[in-house]
């Protein structure tokens, strides 16, 4: 592929435009979760919640699926092309990719068999509030590499020309 250094730039700059915005909207979700679904979670008694995570699961990942995978492909796609186009901003880029990979692999390693188990009620409802803190655990963790991977796509829009 024959494109010019402006272009590579342009095209470079753009995807990280688009990176940040993708990760704005991934970061809002994820701190309205952490916020206002898990504490709601946590108040309803386990019957409650089994009931309600069963109804709602595929909406749930339905939501959140598109939101991450946009992210995802974005903040990747951002510091490929940032690198490729050697612009000053790509350490930043390639930061903030690494971090939002981290995220996504996060969901493979717990969310996914956790959500499992939400949804088709086999934790017992003594276990319930436990496994909600793990849970809680899990997702601030993956919310603080969010955070830092919009914080590292900022910073690689500040530092490109």
């Amino acid at each position: 592929m024959n494109v010019s250094r402006a272009g590579r730039r342009t095209l470079a700059g753009l995807l990280r435009a688009l990176s940040v915005a993708g990760l704005g909207v991934f970061v809002g979700s994820m701190l309205t979760e952490g916020f206002v679904l898990v504490p709601f979670w946590r108040s309803l008694p386990a019957s409650d919640f089994f009931t309600w995570y069963a109804a709602n699961d595929r909406r749930l990942l339905g939501f959140f699926g598109p939101i991450t995978a946009m992210a995802a492909l974005l903040t990747v796609a951002a510091a490929a092309f940032s690198l490729w186009a050697r612009e000053s901003g790509r350490w930043f880029a390639l930061i903030a990719a690494v971090l939002l990979v981290a995220v996504v692999l996060m969901f493979s390693l717990y969310f996914h068999q956790a959500n499992a188990s939400f949804a088709a009620a086999t934790i017992g409802a003594q276990d319930l509030p436990a496994e909600l803190g793990c849970w809680a655990r899990w997702h601030w963790a993956r919310t603080a590499l969010s955070l830092g991977a919009l914080a590292a796509a900022l910073l690689s829009l500040r530092r490109a020309p």
